[in-house]
This record gives structure tokens, C-alpha cells and sequence, in this order.
């Protein structure tokens, strides 16, 4: 029998709902994607906090498992980092069994994983970002069109995978073919020499902004995952003007994708202070390193209430208006559930 103390349940002092409400929940980790590893520590840690908060959950690994195994679950909160988790693909797959499911819906999730779509998307919509520049992998590119340093990154990975700074054209190609490694569309973008920022997003608010300083050359999967010195600064540092400033950039540019429930933005300010939106990440890490509980525990939302208000953005309006949910909420209401 479910324990009394979790009838109903309270994280601090907000009520989310009804324990029986969640059903039979399923955490979707691990998969196959580079950023496995770290998808794996998430969920592992997600899965905690539901079990403490008398969640029935399971971790699903589809590397493991079949994914038909998820048409036994009452919803999914998905964990799964990089392609097949953050790209649409799983969102696809969840909607068409009938499935809710955390976070951002299949086209948010798609156009946010591709780093290409996203930027033409800001610049139409006068969101700054750096410049950049579009190959596919058996491009040749023309060093003098570019104004070195500049990035190199997959259009669709995650965690720094593949990414390097080159300072000159005799380490282009290296760093192309180390980006081709990972995607066969690459992006070579401009490099912003400033202070980088973060800012997570929870159910359209954006929380405080957190600034990272790190001793590598840029927030790489080293400073992300593996160094200890890597500093997290919360208040950030910035006026309350200007921290207002780049959390309306932030929601701006979360909501031009079609990002929706939570995730994280990240802004690089140059040397004049002046924001550009780097990225947005619909799937963010879950891990002891990372920023959207550090940003939440700054509002006094500690872990274990962060994961539970993830998993209500399941039960989402954006969900139930999609064309497949509204499929399967219309027919359970004809059958009378």
C-alpha cells in the first residue's frame, strides 16, 4: 500500500499534486548518444528523487531495453541527452503511443538540437547570435572568407562534443574533421571573447542567471564534467538591470524554437557587454555539475522538487494540443477516463 505520507505529496512548501496522479513513470536514460555517460549519472540521480517523493518509476536505458516496453507507462520523463533524446526523435515516438512526456514537444526539441536552424531562426527574428558559416563535412572551406579565432562545432551535438577553438587556418581542417567525427553538418562560428552565462528555464520563468568561469580556454566536456575548479557564480555578478536584460533574451530565445516546460539558454556577453545567444538545451544535465539545479537551488528549489516540477510539465497543455495528444485525449475522454 502506497505510504500515507506520500497521499499526498509537498516538496518545501509547494504543493505539486497527488502521488497516484504520476501513474507508472518511466526515466528515460542512457540511449547511445555521446553524451551517454552523462545521461546515465541524470537519470540515475532523477530517478532518486522520484523514489523519494513515492513516485513508481523506472529507469529505461534504450540501449538496453525496446522502447515498446514504454506503452506499459503512465508517462516519461525523458533524461536522454543529445540525439535521440533531445532531437524530437523519442518526443515523436511517445506521442504516437499516446505517452505524455517531459519537457519540450517534437518541434521544439528538433529545431533546439540543430544549431544551424536555431541561429537563422534568431537572425529572422532579430535575436543576436555570433556570426557563422554552414558546411557539410566534404566541404571545402576558404580560410580567408573567415576572421579567425572562430568555433568549430557539430550542428547537432551536445556537451562541447567535437567543438574546438582555432586561432589560425592551419588548425581548420583538424578541428573539421575532429567535428565531422560526430555530424556530418558543421558550423564555424564566431568567436565571442567575454563572459559566458546560463540561464535555466522552468515553466516560463526564467531563474537566476549563473555566470561560469573556467580555467580551460572555452566550457568544454572537461570543465563541464571532470574539473573541480570550473567556477559557478550565482548571483552572477551582473546589475539587476542588465540580469533582467539577458533573462528576457533567454525567454526570447527559448520561445522563437518552440522550447517549452524547462530547459537552459546559454548567452556569451563580449567584451562590450553586448549578448549573444549561443544555444538552448530542451534535455539539460541532471548531474552534481550541473546549472539548472544550481540556478533552482538559488530559489530555494532544492532537487528533489526540481525533478517533481519537471515531471508536472508532462501533464502540460502543450502535450494535449499537439495533433497526436489530442488524439488520445479526446478518445480517452469518449471512453470516459
Amino acid at each position: 500500500m502506497q505510504n500515507d505520507l506520500f497521499a499526498t505529496l509537498r516538496v518545501g512548501e509547494t504543493m505539486i499534486r497527488d502521488v497516484s496522479e504520476y501513474g507508472k513513470t518511466a526515466v528515460l536514460y542512457g540511449g547511445n548518444a555521446a553524451e551517454r555517460d552523462v545521461s546515465l549519472i541524470s537519470g540515475r540521480a532523477v530517478l532518486d528523487a522520484l523514489h523519494a517523493n513515492g513516485v513508481d518509476a523506472k529507469a529505461i536505458d534504450p540501449k538496453k531495453e525496446s522502447l515498446l516496453v514504454l506503452n506499459q507507462f503512465d508517462r516519461v520523463f525523458i533524461v536522454l541527452h543529445g540525439r535521440g533524446g533531445e532531437d524530437g526523435t523519442i518526443q515523436g515516438y511517445l506521442e504516437t503511443i499516446g505517452v505524455p512526456y517531459t519537457g519540450s514537444r517534437v518541434l521544439g526539441s528538433a529545431i533546439s538540437m540543430d544549431k544551424i536552424r536555431s541561429k537563422q531562426l534568431w537572425m529572422a527574428s532579430g535575436i543576436p547570435t555570433p556570426q557563422f558559416f554552414a558546411l557539410k563535412a566534404e566541404d571545402e572551406v576558404d580560410a580567408d572568407l573567415l576572421i579567425f579565432p572562430v568555433v568549430v562545432k557539430p550542428a547537432n551535438e551536445g556537451s562541447s562534443f567535437g567543438m574546438t577553438k582555432v586561432d589560425n587556418p592551419d588548425a581548420l581542417q583538424d578541428a573539421l574533421d575532429v567535428a565531422a567525427n560526430f555530424d556530418n553538418e558543421i558550423l564555424i562560428e564566431q568567436w565571442i571573447q567575454g563572459a559566458e552565462y546560463t540561464v535555466a528555464i522552468l515553466e516560463g520563468d526564467a531563474l537566476p542567471i549563473i555566470r561560469i568561469e573556467t580555467t580551460n580556454e572555452f566550457y568544454d566536456y572537461d570543465a563541464k564534467y571532470q574539473r573541480d575548479d570550473t567556477r559557478y557564480l550565482c548571483p552572477c555578478g551582473l546589475s539587476p538591470e542588465k540580469e533582467q536584460e539577458l533573462k528576457e533574451l533567454a525567454l526570447k530565445a527559448f520561445d522563437s524554437v518552440s522550447a517549452c516546460g524547462w530547459g537552459r539558454v546559454d548567452i556569451m556577453c563580449d567584451e562590450s557587454n553586448h549578448p549573444f545567444v549561443i544555444e538552448v538545451n530542451t534535455v539539460p544535465g541532471m548531474t552534481d555539475h550541473s546549472l539548472v539545479p544550481k540556478a533552482a537551488s538559488a530559489t530555494g528549489i532544492e532537487f528533489s522538487e526540481l525533478v517533481m516540477r519537471i515531471l508536472d510539465t508532462s501533464f502540460s497543455d502543450a502535450y494535449s494540443n499537439t495533433s497526436v495528444g489530442a488524439m488520445f485525449v479526446e478518445a480517452e475522454m469518449a471512453n470516459g477516463f
